[in-house]
């Protein structure tokens, strides 16, 4: 398979204030972000000009810097402009938008209180993450070696890159068993979610999904938990145990890149991708591609 390198494109970049080509969008490699993991980010979809949940996504990169004790000085309101500025130089109606912040190189070592916060602002097209036969039939998870940790011990609450290195190395090892993603579990051996994407079951016709108290709670979840409360789908969130799993008829991941994205098959135990999955697909492809409403800019995805 042939890739396009992401340092190697057209298009335009939002870096530190001003509109660069996207070549020229770069950092030194002496910057804190790149050695200590001090970076927080957002994904966001775009459907027809429109960024789904924008303003949700400004806030919580905002509160994300704030956890990581990162100066950030920039509004939401201000994000929402620059977000508005990349998608017009880059005349893109459908794709996907990565707004970032990091320290810069100003302080080497553990402490960064010397440090520059950076920002930039990306979009490019970006389709569905999985293809239709498996958006059909649903895809495969591997239950992860490496776990979730306790909220004492990492910024669980943020969306920060830090988190996102053993959702790597367990997605490495899914693909190597021949599996899409990987099930991780918390620290106490309960189910959490996918390696980037929250997970909902379905139990004779309820709705259930982890508690997030030690991982991230989700925009995407957050809409999905409004769209069945909305059309009248029990719902409740609870502690699943992996043994468990078996008693599930329908599995789903939701995020900003999977969407809502069926899952067929966990280890040895197959699902269906049922009546509420489809559902609650559809639904929330009808509201993404909707126009922009006061309810929607005010409800995460």
């Amino acid at each position: 398979m042939t890739l396009l390198p992401f340092d190697d494109r057209d298009g335009f970049i939002w870096i530190d204030g001003k509109i660069v080509p996207w070549r020229e969008a770069q950092i030194h490699v002496l910057s804190h972000g790149l050695h200590y993991a001090s970076s927080v980010f957002e994904g966001e979809r775009i459907y027809d000009g429109n960024i789904f949940k924008s303003r949700a996504h400004s806030e919580r990169l905002i509160r994300s810097a704030d956890i990581l004790g990162m100066s950030f000085s920039y509004t939401v309101q201000q994000l929402e402009d620059i977000k508005q500025e990349v998608l017009k130089a880059n005349k893109l109606t459908n794709g996907y938008m990565r707004p970032i912040a990091w320290r810069g190189a100003e302080q080497m070592g553990i402490s960064a209180r010397l440090t520059k916060t950076h920002v930039a602002v990306a979009c490019w097209e970006w389709g569905s993450y999985y293809d239709a036969e498996k958006r059909e039939k649903g895809i495969k998870l591997k239950t992860s070696p490496w776990r979730k940790p306790a909220p004492d011990t990492a910024p669980t609450q943020s969306k920060a890159g830090c988190l996102y290195a053993i959702g790597t190395m367990s997605k490495h090892a899914a693909e190597d068993a021949g599996c899409d993603d990987a099930l991780m579990l918390d620290y106490r051996g309960l189910v959490a979610e996918a390696s980037s994407a929250n997970l909902f079951a379905v139990q004779d016709g309820v709705l259930k999904t982890p508690v997030p108290d030690c991982f991230l709670n989700g925009l995407t979840r957050q809409t999905v938990i409004q769209l069945a409360k909305d059309l009248g789908i029990p719902f409740e969130e609870t502690r699943i145990k992996p043994e468990d799993l078996g008693k599930y008829q329908e599995i789903f991941l939701t995020g900003t890149a999977a969407e809502l994205t069926a899952v067929g098959m966990i280890d040895d135990i197959s699902f269906t991708v049922g009546p509420v999955t489809r559902k609650l697909r559809d639904a929330y492809a009808d509201l993404a591609r909707s126009a922009p409403t006061k309810k929607q800019s005010k409800t995460g995805t």
